[in-house]
């Protein structure tokens, strides 16, 4: 009776109502309508047999070492929690290229496969939009898996058998915002709301990608959150020598030259199957970019918010606000309409036509292309032995309440935005400065 309500739903109201009241027996309503009411919503086992599908023909992975073990102990776990009422954490941390989305793609093939409810949250808008365009493209039904963290505040307790928070370094305190209905507001925090969704809540992060006031998704704070309430934590690190793209010498040279890793700025000593260099010009990155796009493989420019963002004017052109002596750029789009040649702000990374736009953090994070470039703007420059973080060169109004992001957090936060926009190319990198001795401190590292 209950399958054939909820197959009952994709009608109208009216023929669910002339349903329910024709095949329902008056002696049996009210324990048939305490049924339903108590009943779980969750992808239908069709819907999962159509995800399961689309993610498995797209699937160009194999899990290594570190990735196959998070991956074993994410199904482990669910055959605990389907043995009984058994609820546990599993965190992944790694970081980029370690292979986080990769385990979280697999993981979301794999037990749609099994019947397994599932569904995958994240923070970025980018990547959500991207994770449902491809993998809704054939099946859109599909993309109903991917969905955001702040979506779980009405979400019944354990109404899924599996969450996968993937970019999980974007939690945020709450989910509740200015926008948020009235009978939705509480105190929770988003780490609970995750964690009481599913019986299994598998959070994937990098802690060195929070670059954003209230971002707070970190090994220590799942953990405690976890522990607080009595369930297990089974914690998987990804060393970044089984990248599934690009190169661990080229994440730990940057972590050194930002001073997110001890040691300093290095030489860089090089890796065969990855270029890092240095341009004398905006220009000539982008001609360097553009032989690379000619020979069909992927590139884009990024860099920090230190220049205004317009909006398109009138007519459907773009602002080229990105100005450096006589060169300049628009930004990518901000909104999630194509305007003329430009794509979507949530699919410059992952469409052709976002050569040409420079990306930011936001539409950069969570993606990686062959070839990337890197505009190293104003608001850090290298000052004879040190960084300083320039905040009145920085236009991001993320950043600008002193009361709530200090100048050491500044600090911290901006050396993690241009951590991730290093971080994003699978072949090579180029790097310029605006500033004239931080280039030269680039070129002197960079043969």
């Amino acid at each position: 009776m209950a399958a054939a309500a909820a197959q009952q739903t994709a009608r109208t109201g009216g023929d669910f109502h002339d349903f329910l009241r024709y095949g329902i027996s008056p002696a049996h309503a009210s324990v048939c309508a305490d049924r339903l009411l108590r009943s779980s919503v969750a992808p239908s086992k069709q819907l999962l047999a159509v995800a399961a599908e689309e993610i498995r023909t797209r699937e160009q992975f194999v899990l290594l070492d570190e990735q196959r073990v998070a991956f074993d102990r994410v199904l482990h776990e669910v055959e605990k929690a389907r043995g009984g009422d058994h609820k546990s954490v599993v965190i992944v941390s790694g970081g980029p290229g370690s292979g986080k989305s990769v385990i979280a793609l697999s993981l979301l093939g794999e037990l749609s496969r099994r019947g397994v409810r599932v569904a995958h949250a994240t923070g970025s808008r980018s990547f959500i939009q991207t994770l449902r365009k491809v993998a809704g493209r054939r099946a859109p039904r599909t993309a109903a898996l991917f969905r955001y963290f702040n979506q779980f505040m009405d979400v019944a307790k354990n109404s899924l058998d599996v969450l996968i928070a993937d970019e999980a370094h974007r939690l945020r305190e709450a989910s509740a915002n200015r926008w948020t209905k009235a009978e939705l507001r509480s105190d929770k925090r988003q780490i609970d709301e995750l964690i009481d969704a599913a019986f299994v809540s598998v959070f994937l992060l990098d802690q060195n990608q929070v670059v954003r006031p209230g971002e707070m998704g970190t090994v220590q704070d799942i953990e405690k959150h976890a522990r607080k309430r009595g369930i297990g934590v089974h914690e998987i690190d990804l060393s970044t020598q089984y990248r599934s793209g690009g190169s661990a010498e080229c994440v730990e040279w940057v972590e050194q030259l930002l001073g997110l890793a001890p040691g300093g700025p290095e030489k860089w000593s090089g890796d065969e199957r990855f270029e890092v260099r240095t341009a004398p010009s905006p220009s000539a990155m982008e001609a360097a970019l553009a032989e690379k796009l000619a020979q069909h493989q992927n590139a884009r420019m990024a860099a920090e918010y230190c220049w205004p963002w317009s909006d398109p004017r009138s007519d459907g052109s773009l602002v080229p606000d990105v100005t450096i002596g006589d060169w300049s750029r628009p930004w990518n789009l901000k909104g999630e309409r194509s305007v003329g040649d430009a794509p979507p702000a949530a699919l410059w990374a992952s469409d052709d036509r976002g050569f040409g736009q420079v990306g930011c953090v936001h539409t950069a994070q969570g993606f990686e292309y062959e070839w990337n470039g890197v505009l190293l703007g104003p608001d850090l420059v290298w000052r004879t032995d040190r960084w300083v973080a320039v905040r009145s060169a920085n236009r991001d109004p993320d950043f600008r309440n002193r009361q709530r992001v200090s100048d050491a957090d500044f600090d911290v936060l901006v050396r993690n935005v241009y951590k991730v926009l290093l971080t994003r190319g699978l072949r090579g990198v180029y790097l310029h400065s605006t500033d004239p001795e931080t280039q030269q401190l680039l070129d002197s590292l960079i043969d």
